[in-house]
């Protein structure tokens, strides 16, 4: 069975999840927004506390509020780190991130070791997740599929009654659309999301009440 633990961070409100194997205590970190000491401390106290053996560090795609922490995590669990390739950009302009964000830039965050594919095969425990490309909010993204325990983390892809901003560099509404149409509406309904910012949702309720969703099936 795979654990869900998710953190709130930085002034983004983002969240960051941790994902582990009951028995294994094989340990995923999935998008370490952690930006001071204070959210560090609670992330590292958390897995120590539970006795987690993290294996890997993943980001769904790059943008500031989403890899604050990738340094942090990857020095203090010496773990491979994955990442879209076409969102690698956005960690080499990290600083202009900040500038956009009126956020003074004092960290540079490290570039992935390997890159996230729809082919990549992990496992944690005994499950394996898939990786989905979804594209549109950034132009790299992917989001983590669960299908034995039936989640999926959406990154900033698919929310609770909302879809990702598509007004950002490298975004692209009709390609944001594409991924969720092709992508996680083909999951089955009772699907958990976990998503990027706020609470989690099922996939089936978001095709019932996502008022975005419902506007896309009108046009």
């Amino acid at each position: 069975m795979i654990n869900v633990q998710k953190f709130t961070f930085n002034s983004f409100a983002e969240n960051t999840y941790v994902l582990w194997d009951d028995a294994s205590k094989e340990t995923v970190i999935v998008d370490p927004g952690c930006s001071d000491s204070y959210e560090e401390k609670e992330l590292e106290n958390f897995i120590s506390s539970n006795k987690l053996i993290v294996k890997y560090l993943f980001n769904t795609h790059c943008h500031i509020d989403h890899i604050f922490g990738c340094g942090f995590v990857k020095e203090k669990y010496k773990v491979p780190y994955y990442a879209p390739e076409k969102d690698v950009i956005l960690i080499e302009h990290f600083d202009k991130q900040a500038e956009s964000c009126g956020i003074e830039a004092t960290i540079q965050p490290p570039l992935p070791d390997h890159f996230i594919t729809e082919d990549l095969k992990i496992i944690l425990g005994k499950s394996a997740p898939k990786f989905l490309f979804t594209p549109g909010h950034s132009p790299g993204e992917f989001c983590i599929y669960f299908p034995e325990e039936k989640f999926c983390i959406t990154g900033d892809v698919l929310f609770q009654n909302s879809i990702g901003r598509y007004d950002l560099w490298g975004a692209n509404s009709d390609t944001l659309f594409y991924s969720i149409k092709t992508k996680l509406l083909i999951l089955p309904d009772d699907t958990i999301i976990y998503p990027g910012h706020g609470d989690e949702s099922t996939i089936g309720d978001e095709k019932r009440l996502n008022p975005f969703l419902l506007e896309m099936d009108t046009n």
